[in-house]
């Protein structure tokens, strides 16, 4: 699992990138912790373009992230996501939170 970052405005961007399972969501976590304290942004994007596979520990990143983002006023964008990876999202009602919003993957 890689996780490439950059800023656009206030907003970091996580570039994510093969699965996240319980063994890889303990460094995306602390990863994009660490850059959201070093860039003191408000707002955060995931971009699942190139997730090969997600489980719940996917789940627990992005809510987890969520609420730290939220607690700071910002907004939270799901961009690209396919559609196994959109599945477990809009199961575990992501999709549904108010201040984050999804962006359609590009076919």
């Amino acid at each position: 699992m890689d996780t490439i970052f950059y800023l656009q405005d206030d907003t970091l961007v996580a570039t994510l990138a093969g699965e996240i399972d319980h063994h890889a969501a303990d460094r995306i976590r602390s990863d994009i912790d660490d850059e959201l304290l070093l860039y003191d942004v408000k707002n955060l994007i995931f971009d699942f373009s190139d997730v090969t596979f997600m489980d719940s520990s996917g789940i627990g990143v992005v809510l987890g992230r969520y609420k730290k983002i939220r607690a700071l006023g910002g907004t939270v964008v799901i961009r690209g996501a396919d559609s196994l990876v959109r599945q477990i999202l809009e199961m575990s009602g992501v999709f549904m939170l108010d201040g984050c919003r999804e962006e359609k993957r590009k076919e």
